[in-house]
């Protein structure tokens, strides 16, 4: 509805800041001419926007413009107290507790039929997270050893961003002195990480900001890889694994093909587990890597 539409506007240019006519109409898939309309509507309504024209131009609120909390609807409240609820089971965190019992008082309709359980997150370093989050607050770099994926341990002293949860584990996303960049460290390979003395060389841009634009500069490699599953590994290796059928045979084993990060373990090592229930047909170079490691493993146990 265009009443929902002209909310949405509102509140994407308070969240936002100034936005182009044409960032508008690709956000809620309307013409231009559709968003020149609709903010006249919203003009005439009361809502303060401002056009600028030229190279630099767009529409923005002024600062000092504030919608009404009774904008927020029960169904609003009842997302974010989802939202919080899921927060607070990935967490040990006396404020967020609190913050969830002030948005459980707002709302009427607590529950939205969706439970979201990230209590497995609790399984890294609590006091590590607090320190990290308290470093980024106070905006104090942190020094601490790192060792990489090649096992090479070095000494590491970072402007804290955000601690941030991807690709199945925790990470600190930090600016790097050195680098004169910004880097993610796995805080399972972080060791005696303290807060360190000092204050920030610059002034970090938001977190999603920095992690939208290191994934457009180094985006991530997918390696294509074709593996033939016997039928008893056929559902696990669709769960673990996320492959894409492409072929089944009538014994009811069955071709599959996966796209895959090289440098990440995961999918390795549940390949590994799957045993003689999964084939690699190609690329060679992962058949070669799997034979590699399958002999490593029998030259351990065979000293038995």
């Amino acid at each position: 509805m265009k009443t929902d539409r002209l909310y949405a506007i509102t509140v994407h240019l308070l969240n936002h800041g100034k936005t182009t006519a044409t960032e508008l109409s690709k956000k809620f898939e309307i013409s231009v001419r559709t968003v020149q309309r609709d903010v006249d509507s919203l003009c005439q309504a009361g809502i303060p926007i401002v056009a600028e024209t030229g190279a630099a131009g767009g529409y923005y609120l002024p600062e000092s413009f504030k919608m009404d909390k009774h904008t927020v609807t029960s169904d609003d409240y009842s997302f974010i107290l989802t939202a919080l609820k899921g927060f607070a089971s990935a967490i040990n965190s006396a404020k967020v507790d609190a913050t969830l019992e002030k948005i459980t008082s707002l709302t009427n309709n607590p529950n939205d039929g969706m439970i979201l359980d990230f209590s497995v997150l609790r399984e890294g370093d609590n006091q590590l997270l607090q320190l990290l989050q308290n470093a980024v607050r106070i905006k104090r770099p942190v020094s601490f050893a790192y060792t990489n994926a090649d096992n090479v341990t070095r000494s590491h002293t970072v402007e804290p961003v955000a601690v941030v949860y991807r690709w199945y584990a925790w990470y600190l996303l930090a600016y790097s002195r050195v680098k004169g960049d910004y880097r993610t460290y796995k805080l399972v390979r972080m060791r005696n990480v303290e807060i360190a003395d000092g204050v920030f060389t610059k002034e970090h841009e938001s977190a999603e900001k920095i992690l939208q634009s290191n994934d457009s500069k180094t985006p991530q490699q997918c390696t294509e890889i074709t593996v033939r599953c016997k039928s008893q590994a056929r559902a696990r290796a669709v769960e673990y694994l996320n492959g894409r059928i492409t072929y089944e045979y009538e014994n009811g084993d069955c071709d599959m093909t996966l796209y895959v990060i090289e440098n990440e373990h995961f999918w390795f090592g549940t390949l590994l587990s799957l045993g003689d229930g999964v084939e690699i047909v190609s690329p060679e170079h992962i058949r070669a890597r799997v034979l590699e490691a399958a002999k490593n493993i029998i030259s351990l146990y065979g000293k038995l």
